[in-house]
C-alpha cells in the first residue's frame, strides 16, 4: 500500500496515524522530506532545528493548543519531549499523518536524551532506557503504527475497514442548547482534546443574543473559538480584564483552557460576570486539568458541570489517540474498589520492566490525585536517579502510592554558594530551599529524601493508608538525616503531615500559580543531625513569625511567633551579610532586615520606607528618584553595608570577608 493510498484510507475513516522513521539523521530527514512532497498539508515541524516554514520548538508547543493542522513531523532524534508530542497529536485533524523521527532503533535506548535535563535534575544528557524500551515495545505491538527503519523497506499495512466517518455533534448540540437557556452562574466544560469544547464556546458566543467576552492564557490558542464565534469574538487578556473590570460589561465570560490560568486570578475573574463558562482539557500531558476539577472547581458555589466524550476532529478508536493514551498513560481514573487485607510493597524503577502494569497503576493513581502530574513525571519516575516508590495493594490492585526522591549531600562549598545566591544546581527542591531561602546551608549538605507525591484511592481515604505509606518510607530510609515534603499549605494538608511527625521549617511568600496556596516545607528528622537541623529551623521560623505574617497578609500560620525585637543574633548577622555582600533576596532576608531597621532606623531610610511605612517599591523609587526595582535593591544593599559597619565595624568586616570568599 502506497503512502497516498494509506492517506486516502485515513481520510475515509476519519483517523490519524503514526509513521516512525528511525535511522541516521540525514537519512531520516530525507524520508520525511519525501513524505512531505507527496502529501499536501500544513506539515508543522516540531523540533529544535527548523526543517520547514511552519515550525515550533517543543517547549513552545503549548502556544499552539487550540489550533488544527493537517500532518506534522515530530523530531525526537536528540531528545524526546513527551508533552510536546502529545500536544502535537491533539492538534492534528482527521486524515493526518504524524511522522516521528527517531535515532537508529537498536541504539536508541542507550543514547543520551537531551530532554533529560528537564526531568532528571542533572546537567547532562541521560539515557532514558526504561521509557524508550517500553515505548519500543508499544510501537512494535501496535499493528496500526507504521515503522520505517533504515536499510529496511517501508511497509504500510491497510487498516481494518470501517464505515465512512461522519462527525457526530449531537452531544455538543445538547450542551449548547442547555447553555443558551441557562440561568446566571458558573459552568465548567471538560473534555479530552478533539471533542469540540472550544468550538462549542465559539458557537455560544455566535448565538447568544447579548455580549460575550473571551479570555484565555494566550490569544493564539483561541483560534478555533474565534472561527466559530465569527463577528461576536471579543478577546481580552486575563490580567487586562481584571485591571479594567469596570470597562468590560458582558452577559458571558468564556474562559478557554481555564486550568492554565493561575487559580487566584481565575477566582477573581469568575466573580466579575453573571454567567461564566470555563473550558479545560482533562488530559495528563498538560498536568493541570484533573487538579482543576479537584482543587479549583470544588471551591466554587453551585457549579454546573458538562463533559464532552465523543471526538469531533477524528473518529472513535483513532489509532493516534489510542497510542498516545497507552504510551503516556493518560487513563487517570480512580482505581476500582477492592476488599481484603492491605499489603504494602516497596517498588523501584526496574519494576517498570518486572511488573509494568503495577507501576503504571501507581502513576495513574498519582495522576488522578495531583494537578501537576504529567509525562514529565512519567519520564522522571522511569529513568531519573534516586526515585523510590511504595504501593498499597488490595486484591493486587493499587489503592495507595507514595513517590520519594533522594536529595541533599551537597558539598559545604556548594551549599554555601547556593545560600549566597551564586549557584542554583538542578534538583534538590527542599534541600536547596533550606539553603537558599531558609538560611540553613547545612540542610543541603545532609542526606534526605523528599516525598514528591502521595495518593490514596477515594474509597480508602481516612483509614490510615497514607500515614502507613509515610511510616514505611521512614522505615526504609536508613542512613538518611530527614524526610521532607513541599506542599501548597492548607489546614487540612498540614494536619495530615503533622500527624506523620513532620515539623514546619519554611513558608514561601508567593502563592503558587496553580493552587493559589503558599508553599510550605516540612521535615521529619531521622538522625541526630536531622533533629538539630529541625530544632534550628523551627526556632528561626518562629522568630521570623511577625515579619512572615506581614508578608503573607491574612494567612493564618500555625506558628508560635516570638515577641518582636531588634536584637541581631549570629543568624541575623549571617543573613544581613549575605544580603549586603552576596545575592540573598530581599524577601528571604526580610526578618533580619526588619530587626536592623528597628535598631538603626536613621541609617536605613530606604528600608524604613519599605518595612516601617509599608511604601510600595514604586513609591520608594519615585520618592528617592531611583530608576526601578533593580536600582532600589542595589540601594538597599548599600544601606545595609553602611549600617552593619556602623553597628560593629570589626564584626561586619569579618562577615564581609567570609561572604566574599564564596564568590
Amino acid at each position: 500500500m502506497t503512502l497516498t493510498e494509506a492517506t486516502a484510507q485515513l481520510q475515509q475513516q476519519g483517523w490519524r496515524r503514526l509513521l516512525v522513521i528511525s535511522g541516521e539523521a540525514r537519512w531520516a530527514e530525507q524520508q520525511a522530506a519525501a513524505c512531505i512532497s507527496q502529501l499536501p498539508g500544513d506539515w508543522l515541524w516540531v523540533g529544535e532545528t527548523p526543517q520547514s516554514e511552519l515550525h515550533c520548538l517543543p517547549g513552545a508547543m503549548r502556544t499552539l493548543l487550540g489550533r488544527e493542522f493537517q500532518h506534522a513531523v515530530f523530531d525526537a532524534r536528540t531528545g524526546f519531549h513527551a508533552e510536546a508530542l502529545a500536544a502535537l497529536a491533539g492538534t492534528l485533524k482527521a486524515g493526518s499523518w504524524l511522522l516521528l523521527l527517531l535515532p537508529e532503533w537498536q541504539g536508541w535506548p542507550q543514547q543520551g536524551d537531551a530532554d533529560a535535563q528537564r526531568w532528571s535534575e542533572i546537567d547532562a544528557p541521560l539515557a532514558s532506557t526504561r521509557f524508550v524500551q517500553r515505548l519500543q515495545r508499544i510501537l512494535l505491538a501496535d499493528e496500526r503504527v507504521a515503522i520505517w527503519r533504515q536499510h529496511q523497506p517501508l511497509s504500510l499495512s491497510p487498516l481494518a475497514d470501517t464505515p465512512a466517518w461522519r462527525s457526530d455533534s449531537r452531544q455538543q448540540q445538547r450542551i449548547l442548547d442547555a447553555l443558551l437557556h441557562s440561568e446566571p452562574g458558573i459552568t465548567v466544560l471538560t473534555a479530552p482534546r478533539g471533542r469540540g469544547k472550544s468550538a462549542l464556546a465559539g458557537m455560544l458566543a455566535a448565538r447568544w443574543p447579548g455580549r460575550c467576552l473571551v479570555t484565555a492564557p494566550a490569544k493564539v490558542s483561541t483560534a478555533v473559538l474565534a472561527d466559530f464565534a465569527g463577528d461576536n469574538y471579543a478577546f481580552v487578556a486575563p490580567d487586562r480584564l481584571l485591571a479594567e473590570a469596570d470597562c468590560h460589561h458582558s452577559d458571558w465570560l468564556l474562559i478557554d483552557e481555564a486550568a492554565a490560568i493561575p487559580a487566584p486570578l481565575l477566582r477573581q475573574l469568575v466573580a466579575l460576570f453573571p454567567r461564566v463558562l470555563l473550558t479545560t482539557t482533562v488530559q495528563g500531558y498538560e498536568g493541570t486539568g484533573r487538579g482543576f476539577l479537584l482543587k479549583f472547581c470544588a471551591m466554587l458555589p453551585q457549579v454546573k458541570h458538562y463533559q464532552l466524550n465523543a471526538p469531533l476532529r477524528w473518529a472513535i478508536n483513532d489509532p493516534l489517540e489510542d497510542l498516545m493514551a497507552l504510551a503516556l498513560l493518560f487513563d487517570d481514573g480512580e482505581p476500582p474498589a477492592a476488599a481484603g487485607e492491605t499489603v504494602y510493597q516497596a517498588l523501584e524503577q526496574d519494576d517498570w520492566t518486572r511488573q509494568p502494569d503495577r507501576m503504571a497503576a501507581v502513576y495513574q493513581l498519582l495522576t488522578s490525585a495531583h494537578y501537576r502530574t504529567s509525562p514529565l513525571d512519567l519520564r522522571r519516575m522511569m529513568d531519573a536517579p534516586g526515585m523510590h516508590f511504595i504501593a498499597a495493594l488490595q486484591e493486587d490492585r493499587v489503592q495507595g502510592a507514595l513517590w520519594a526522591v533522594d536529595e541533599g549531600g551537597l558539598s559545604a562549598e556548594l551549599a554555601w554558594a547556593v545560600w549566597a545566591g551564586n549557584r542554583r544546581p538542578r534538583g534538590n527542591l527542599v534541600a536547596q530551599s533550606l539553603s537558599a531561602h531558609a538560611g540553613l546551608p547545612e540542610g543541603a549538605q545532609l542526606r534526605s529524601r523528599r516525598i514528591s507525591r502521595i495518593a490514596v484511592a477515594a474509597q480508602r481515604r481516612g483509614q490510615g493508608c497514607g500515614q502507613r505509606l509515610i511510616a514505611l518510607c521512614r522505615e526504609q530510609s536508613d542512613g538518611l538525616d530527614f524526610l521532607s515534603v513541599s506542599f501548597g499549605f492548607t489546614d487540612e494538608l498540614w494536619r495530615f503531615w503533622q500527624r506523620a511527625g513532620f515539623q514546619l521549617v519554611r513558608f514561601g511568600t508567593q502563592r503558587e500559580a496553580s493552587s493559589g496556596c503558599y508553599t510550605a516545607m516540612a521535615i521529619l528528622p531521622l538522625s541526630e543531625a536531622g533533629h538539630a537541623l529541625v530544632t534550628r529551623a523551627v526556632l528561626r521560623l518562629e522568630r521570623e513569625g511577625y515579619w512572615l505574617r506581614r508578608q503573607l497578609g491574612d494567612e493564618t500560620l500555625p506558628l508560635n511567633p516570638q515577641p518582636v525585637d531588634s536584637y541581631l543574633d549570629e543568624n541575623d548577622w549571617c543573613e544581613l551579610a549575605g544580603f549586603a555582600w552576596a545575592h540573598r533576596p530581599f524577601e528571604v532576608s526580610l526578618a533580619a532586615l526588619g530587626r536592623l531597621t528597628q535598631r538603626l532606623p536613621e541609617n536605613v531610610p530606604l528600608l524604613c520606607a519599605a518595612l516601617i511605612r509599608d511604601d510600595s517599591a514604586r513609591q520608594i523609587c519615585r520618592d528617592y528618584r531611583l530608576a526601578g526595582r533593580r536600582a532600589l535593591l542595589s540601594a538597599w544593599r548599600s544601606e545595609v553595608q553602611r549600617a552593619l559597619m556602623m553597628a560593629d565595624a570589626d564584626r561586619a568586616t569579618s562577615w564581609q570577608q567570609r561572604v566574599m570568599l564564596l564568590n
